[in-house]
């Protein structure tokens, strides 16, 4: 109970804030908008490239954390392909967006954020290295499978530039490519430079969920009951149960391991909407099944973290 009112709750309060803000009138869809436009172009990408800046990539870089949390990804991204045709009967395309969902989990606002409570900044090393390669893992393996489906493209080329353009057109992905570029060359930041984004670093998480109540607010569930009933599924309970067990079987260091299950257990990311958005399908399950995703980590999330070591 301890950790459902003091590490869960203050976080879904303030995505409860910006949800009742928005339902009553009192913040509009455009603020909303300019809310997530500052987030997730400037305040997120601040804190991921002085979070990648300063990362030991050698230390936290541990192929076992990876390959724990993205084979239960990838996992995921084929049981949801495999029960939207099956079960439900969905077209191709529609499948691999639903499957896309199940992949791409909210490791970046829910995941962040709820690590940080649980356990304190200096637990969140291997968050920031799942999410270094979140995004462009999950947008290759989805744009790579949907564009083969569609047949889009004669040459595998075709397919290799649709998936390097959808990456250095996110602001996250570049704020992570900068990051690792500072890393790499092992130069310090001018003072007043590594100052100023700390400022930006401290408005983002708040903002950004705050922001995610809002556009959450325009995605009210409707019809798709048990496609939306799988994909929660999927994401709060099999993803974190399969990187459990990896990590358990690769003897994967304590800190590494909650970081990656509670990861694994988060809600469908927005992003999951924005992948539908831009094939044009499953547009309404998948934005459906990241609120109801999101509104059910309150308890999903407090049972892995009961659980933990």
């Amino acid at each position: 109970m301890n950790d459902l009112l003091t590490v869960i709750l203050p976080v879904f309060v303030v995505i409860g804030a910006g949800y009742g803000a928005v339902a009553m009138g009192w913040f509009s869809d455009s603020g909303v908008d300019g809310l997530m436009l500052f987030s997730q172009r400037f305040a997120i990408p601040a804190l991921l490239f002085m979070a990648i800046a300063g990362l030991d990539l050698g230390a936290e870089f541990d192929w076992r954390l990876l390959a724990s949390f993205y084979s239960g990804a990838t996992v995921c991204f084929l049981v949801g392909i495999f029960a939207a045709r099956a079960l439900f009967f969905r077209p191709a395309p529609d499948s691999i967006a639903i499957g896309f969902a199940c992949l791409f989990s909210n490791s970046l606002l829910l995941g962040l954020a709820i690590t940080e409570r649980a356990y304190g900044p200096d637990a969140l090393q291997a968050n920031f290295a799942i999410i270094a390669v979140h995004a462009p893992f999950c947008y290759g393996v989805g744009v790579a499978v949907m564009e083969t489906t569609l047949a889009r493209r004669s040459k595998a080329s075709g397919i290799v530039l649709r998936v390097i353009r959808s990456m250095f057109s996110n602001a996250l992905v570049l704020g992570i490519a900068a990051g690792f570029l500072v890393n790499f060359s092992g130069l310090p930041l001018p003072v007043f430079l590594s100052d100023g984004l700390n400022l930006l670093v401290r408005a983002a998480l708040p903002a950004a969920l705050f922001g995610l109540g809002g556009v959450l607010y325009r995605y009210r569930p409707e019809g798709d009951a048990m496609t939306i009933a799988m994909i929660c599924a999927v994401s709060l309970l099999l993803h974190p149960a399969i990187v459990w067990t990896v990590g358990n079987w690769l003897d994967l260091p304590r800190d590494a391991f909650r970081s990656a299950v509670i990861t694994a257990a988060m809600a469908p990311g927005i992003n999951a909407y924005l992948f539908a958005n831009m094939y044009g399908v499953a547009r309404r399950v998948v934005a459906s099944a990241a609120l109801v995703g999101t509104a059910l980590t309150v308890f999903t999330a407090w049972m892995w973290l009961s659980i933990l070591p």
